[in-house]
């Protein structure tokens, strides 16, 4: 129980720091704190299951994503704020040093493996913030009037 809170702690703290660097509004800060915190303790507690570290972290930044649109809704401010800092525990930066290190130890095999685990963690990433973009969207375009953008833009159209 004690390694999960400090988990926790320090995705907080490390998340909203990295929102202090990528010049976040001051109000916002512990909500970006608490986007990361969210994401990373939602990875850490779906690997600890037992799931694969790629699965994961699909896992992970969708739930960013959607904690992201949250706050963007409650700010009134855009949800980039918040998903960039917030996916920043989930960068697999160790792996793709060791890469770059089995790489110039000439352990080419090593590095290929560890890269192409970089790329796949990225790659799910990537694919969590969209997947639940896209199902947001759906969501608010079914409770808009029950229409989807393209036939609100047909309508308009016409």
């Amino acid at each position: 129980m004690g390694t999960i809170i400090l988990q926790v702690l320090f995705s907080f703290v490390a998340t909203a720091c990295f929102g202090v660097i990528f010049n976040a509004p001051t109000k916002v800060i512990p909500a970006c704190g608490f986007v990361g915190a969210v994401g990373w303790t939602v990875y850490y507690l779906v690997t600890d299951m037992g799931l694969d570290d790629v699965r994961s972290s699909f896992i992970g930044a969708f739930v960013v994503a959607l904690v992201a649109h949250f706050f963007s809704r409650k700010f009134r401010m855009p949800m980039i704020i918040f998903s960039v800092s917030g996916i920043i525990p989930l960068v697999p930066g160790g792996i793709a040093y060791n890469a770059m290190r089995n790489f110039m130890e000439f352990d080419y095999v090593m590095g290929l493996q560890n890269g192409i685990r970089v790329f796949m963690i990225s790659g799910a990433i990537a694919m969590g913030l969209v997947f639940a973009e896209v199902i947001v969207q759906m969501l608010l375009g079914i409770m808009s009037k029950g229409k989807t953008s393209i036939q609100s833009f047909m309508k308009v159209r016409k």
